[in-house]
């Protein structure tokens, strides 16, 4: 038996994929963090499945919980919000999992700003406008971010930035944003997207800060910034250019 995280995606439970659904369908144990879940989610689960919401408790209780319930043989779904592989305590839990030599092993999902893109039917990179996306978080109330990974910096490369853990801070984050961006650089906040709680906000660097206050958000939201969220000025993707020359079979 094992123990299994698995990306619970943006919210919603089709959103899942094949491979979690299998998972889930066979674990007679679920940790799950309640604040980011869609119940239905849980729907996939054996209807008497042991259901653990994680809201309230440490890593060092969710890690004893999962081993304790490897140990007495049932496989364990440990649900991750969105993808495993970013802000989801991942790498501190399986380290721990490791010291008690309890296997593991990471089923992926759709990342909330994958969704919040598709909800608001943008692609996150344009040609010519910004080819890179930066996923990072606010910097204040939080593990504190190693030197060189100041939001500035990476506002100076004009990337499309996606800002996970942030939503508290946008006053701040916006006007730090303004200075490399403009303050009318296009802004979206993803609240709980694809769920029925979804709520999406369009604007800017100048707007966004009264449109968060105004929704009352403070947690379970993405905030996307950059200028190809807006842009319809590009030039055609080389890769899919009527002039682009192309191979010849024989």
């Amino acid at each position: 038996m094992t123990v299994h995280f698995i990306g619970a995606g943006p919210g919603a439970a089709d959103l899942l994929t094949l491979r979690a659904v299998n998972l889930l369908e066979r674990s007679s144990v679920c940790l799950f963090a309640g604040t980011y879940l869609d119940a239905a989610v849980l729907a996939h689960l054996p209807a008497d499945a042991e259901r653990i919401d994680t809201q309230r408790l440490d890593l060092n209780d969710i890690t004893r919980l999962m081993a304790e319930a490897h140990a007495r043989g049932a496989d364990v779904a440990r649900l991750c919000s969105g993808d495993p592989s970013i802000y989801s305590a991942l790498a501190e839990q399986t380290r721990r999992l490791d010291a008690l030599g309890v296997p593991w092993e990471v089923c992926p999902g759709v990342p909330a700003y994958a969704a919040t893109a598709a909800v608001i039917g943008r692609e996150l990179t344009a040609p010519e406008v910004t080819q890179s996306l930066v996923l990072t978080r606010a910097q204040r109330d939080s593990t504190k971010m190693p030197p060189g990974e100041e939001l500035t910096n990476f506002a100076r490369t004009g990337a499309t930035l996606a800002l996970h853990l942030a939503i508290r801070h946008t006053d701040r984050l916006c006007a730090e944003l303004a200075e490399h961006y403009g303050m009318e650089c296009p802004v979206v906040v993803g609240y709980r997207v694809s769920t029925p709680d979804e709520l999406v906000l369009r604007g800017t660097l100048t707007s966004m800060p009264a449109l968060v206050a105004e929704a009352g958000l403070r947690q379970a939201a993405v905030i996307l910034v950059g200028p190809a969220l807006a842009s319809d000025d590009f030039v055609e993707s080389h890769l899919y250019s009527a002039c682009r020359e192309r191979p010849t079979g024989n």
